[in-house]
Formats: C-alpha cells, sequence, structure tokens
C-alpha cells in the first residue's frame, strides 16, 4: 500500500508529514484495538470511511485490500458464534450460535475494518521510501527499518519468480489435483522458491558491501512540520481522544 498505488490527485493525506501520520495511526489503532463498546467501534469505521473519501482512495484498490482482510474475519463468523458458550441467539441444525460469539465476531469485524481504513487513508497514501525515512527520524532501530524496507522492496522479487516457476509448471503440462504427485510438486516449488530467495539475498548483500554499505542509511533531507501537518496531527488527535473519551465515559456505566 504506497502512495504509487492509491493516488488519485494530491490531498492534505498525500502532502502531510509521515512522521505525524505514522503517529497518528499508532494512536488511533491502539484506542479503538482496546475500546469494547460498539459505538466507539462503529464510529471508528465511519471515520475511516470519511478519511478514506478525503483522501480519494480508488474504489478498486480499496475494495481489493478489505476482501484480504475479511477473509480472516469471515472465517472467525464460521467459527466463533457456534463455539462461545452463553445463551442461544440462534441455531442452525444442530449447531447453536450465541450471543456473545456474535457479538463478539461484530466487534472483531468493525475494530479490524476501522483500523485498515484509517490505515489505508493515512499510510497508503506515502511512499515506502518516506515511510522508512519516517520511521527513522522516529528513532526506530535502524535494524528494524531495513527488514521492513528490505522486506516490502525484495517481495515482490520473489512475488515474480514464484510467477516464473508457475508459469514453468503449466509449460510443461502440470494440472494440480488431490494426489502424492501434486503434493510433491508443490513441495519442491516451495523448497526452490526458499533457495532462490536466499542466493538472491546473498547477492544483493554482497552487492552492498561492494557499494560501502555500513548497515546505516544516511538521511539527506529531514521533514519539516507545515502547518498542513499540524492542522491533520490535531484533527486526528481529537478523533482519537474523542473516541477514547467515549471509552472511558461506557466504562463508568
Amino acid at each position: 500500500m504506497t502512495c504509487e498505488e492509491f493516488s488519485t490527485g494530491a490531498t492534505l493525506f498525500h502532502e502531510a508529514d509521515p512522521r505525524v501520520k505514522i503517529l497518528s495511526a499508532l494512536a488511533f489503532s491502539v484506542v479503538v484495538a482496546c475500546s469494547e463498546s460498539l459505538w466507539v467501534q462503529g464510529l471508528s469505521l465511519l471515520a475511516g470511511l470519511v478519511l478514506v473519501l478525503c483522501a480519494r482512495i480508488p474504489l478498486g484498490r480499496l475494495l481489493e485490500r478489505l476482501l484480504l482482510v475479511n477473509l480472516f474475519v469471515g472465517a472467525l463468523w464460521v467459527v466463533m458464534p457456534f463455539s462461545t458458550p452463553g445463551p442461544s441467539m440462534f441455531r442452525l441444525g444442530p449447531l447453536s450460535a450465541s450471543y456473545q460469539g456474535v457479538l463478539t465476531c461484530l466487534s472483531m469485524t468493525l475494530k479490524c475494518n476501522g483500523i485498515i481504513l484509517v490505515d489505508i487513508a493515512l499510510l497508503s497514501t506515502s511512499t515506502i521510501f518516506s515511510l522508512a525515512h519516517a520511521l527513522a527520524h522516529l528513532r526506530v532501530p535502524s535494524r528494524l527499518v531495513q527488514i521492513f524496507f528490505f522486506a516490502w522492496r525484495y517481495l515482490h522479487v520473489l512475488e515474480e519468480e514464484h510467477r516464473r516457476m508457475v508459469n514453468a509448471l503449466k509449460v510443461r503440462g502440470f494440472e494440480p489435483a488431490t494426489n502424492l504427485h501434486t503434493y510433491r510438486t508443490y513441495a519442491y516449488l516451495v523448497g526452490l522458491l526458499f533457495v532462490r530467495g536466499y542466493d538472491r539475498g546473498e547477492r544483493v548483500y554482497k552487492a552492498m558491501l561492494c557499494r560501502g554499505f555500513d548497515g546505516t542509511f544516511w538521511l539527506l533531507h529531514h521533514f519539516r512540520l507545515q502547518p498542513r501537518d499540524i492542522a491533520l496531527a490535531v484533527g486526528m488527535g481529537v478523533l482519537t481522544l474523542g473516541l477514547a473519551g467515549m471509552e472511558w465515559m461506557n466504562t463508568l456505566r
């Protein structure tokens, strides 16, 4: 999720300081993840939708990302309502879905989608390079920043390698089925992907050593807070504190 994929024009989110966006997304995610009120979780989802609209995120890309997240959430809806003890809400044949299980799944659905929408609006509107640069400015350990950056950089390389191997199997007439030959072929495919990934990593590491890399990313340009950054920080701060205040008031009842 980077600015190259999610960009239909410059907005406040595209131009804002990535340090502000990272801290805002982190604070919002922590508050929503710790919340127990469905009202707070529903408002976080609504806030995420509004921010995504303000950031002009392309609908197709957005739905693609949400689908990946909700595949996991959908699996919880299949299992959790029927495995959580409590008063029955409805029955499906011999299975009984409890109120507590349904409410838990609903809570997790609202939390996941709210957090993902806000993170997409804030973080996907920056390039991966600016995010890594911002993490370095925020005093995140250098090795973690490098792991984050190189994982993103070479994930696409591994994906392309996997695509080439799958195409090679198709050219050789391979057709997957539920038999031992298919399982063995996929095992070889995964093993070969790891081996080629290791070899590529070794070549990249040696190439970087030849260029004088000593484990340090030197920052030549530095961020400067602008009025728009302060406006975004204040707006996200008010939103996050508002949700936290609602959660606190809910716990007092």
